[in-house]
Order: C-alpha cells, then sequence, then structure tokens
C-alpha cells in the first residue's frame, strides 16, 4: 500500500502522527475539535457534558491509529496557534464507491482550480473561504494517481484569517509525495524506496 511522506517546515508545523503521551496532546486535541466540526457541520448535536474526557481519549488514541494506517495519513497543526489550522492528508485506494462519492458531491465542489504538486504532478485545489451553513473555511487539495487518490484538507478556525495562512497550506500540499514498497523476485522481501 502506497504511503505518504512529507518534510513541512517544521518553524511552521507540528506534525501530530507520531506524537505520544503528554507530549502534543495540545497539538492532537486542537486538530481533533477542529476536523470534528468540520465533519459534523453546523447541525451536529452539541457536545454533551463528559466531552472533555473523550476528546481527551481521542486525543490519545489518534496517534496509535495513525500509526497503524501506516503512513496512509498524516496530520499537522499550525505552530504558532494550534487552535486556528489543522492539515490532513490522506492516501485511499480508488474504489468505485469512493469515484462515485467524490462525483455526488455537491455543486459547490466543482468550482475548483488547477494544482501543481512537486511529486504529485496535477491535481485540483478547491478553497471555500465562507462555506455555506456556519461551517469553518477549509481547503481541499486533489490528487488522481488512477489506482489510488491522494487528499489533503486544511481546516481554518477564523474565516478572516484564512487568507493569510493558506499559502502555507499550499506550499505543505506542494512538497507531499508518495512512496510504496516494492517486492523483489519470488522470495518476498520488500525494497523500500528513499523518497528524496
Amino acid at each position: 500500500m502506497p504511503r505518504l511522506h512529507a518534510e513541512p517546515d517544521l518553524s511552521k508545523w507540528v506534525p501530530i502522527t507520531d506524537s505520544l503521551g503528554f507530549r502534543g496532546r495540545r497539538h492532537r486535541k486542537a486538530a481533533i475539535g477542529m476536523l470534528l466540526s468540520q465533519a459534523k457541520g453546523p447541525d451536529a448535536a452539541p457536545t454533551r457534558a463528559g466531552g472533555g474526557f473523550s476528546a481527551w481519549a481521542m486525543s490519545q488514541a489518534v496517534p496509535f491509529l495513525m500509526r497503524k494506517a501506516a503512513g496512509r495519513v498524516l496530520v499537522w497543526v499550525w505552530k504558532a496557534e494550534p487552535e486556528l489550522l489543522v492539515v490532513m492528508a490522506q492516501v485511499q485506494e480508488a474504489t468505485p464507491q469512493l469515484r462515485m462519492a467524490r462525483a455526488s458531491m455537491p455543486i459547490e465542489y466543482d468550482d475548483t482550480e488547477e494544482f501543481r504538486g512537486n511529486y504529485l504532478g496535477i491535481g485540483e485545489k478547491l478553497a471555500m473561504p465562507l462555506p455555506e451553513g456556519g461551517r469553518p473555511p477549509f481547503a481541499t487539495y486533489t490528487w488522481d494517481l488512477g489506482t489510488h487518490f491522494v487528499s489533503v484538507t486544511a481546516v481554518c478556525s477564523d474565516r478572516e484569517r484564512f487568507g493569510t495562512v493558506v499559502g502555507a497550506v499550499d506550499e505543505l500540499a506542494r512538497g507531499l509525495r508518495v512512496v510504496d514498497d516494492l517486492t523483489v523476485g519470488d522470495s518476498a522481501p520488500v525494497l523500500r524506496i528513499d523518497p528524496a
């Protein structure tokens, strides 16, 4: 299965993928909260009492789940303000169901522009600084590699500041690459190709 690799500017981004325990807890909680708010939308039920423990438990479990994903999911938060911006990159097999789901997206998702990655080639970018329904502003980047989709989703908590940080997201998305394991001969040892 292909894996994602990136070398973000660590003066701007904090990687969440490998943070465990108390180290990085604040950043994980911020990332989880923002991604959930994007997924739930404005009509979701408000968080009940005890939600703080749930967020903490998720912040502890997420790094293990991402490690289990073996590089298929990478997450970063904005270093200066973790609650401002979170970015998630993922690679998924391009199944017929996923292609159908992408084709069935609402019409506002058709307003994409061409976006060139340094390693992935030409993809699409969709920036939604003022999404409907009170959702936070977001940007998505997608590359169709034939057998797999690579997607990057950035969610910002502040509509007024979205335009000031989306350039850094562009830079991060451009540097994303895919690495794969190849089997050699009949004995099936794994050859790992350095993405550099």
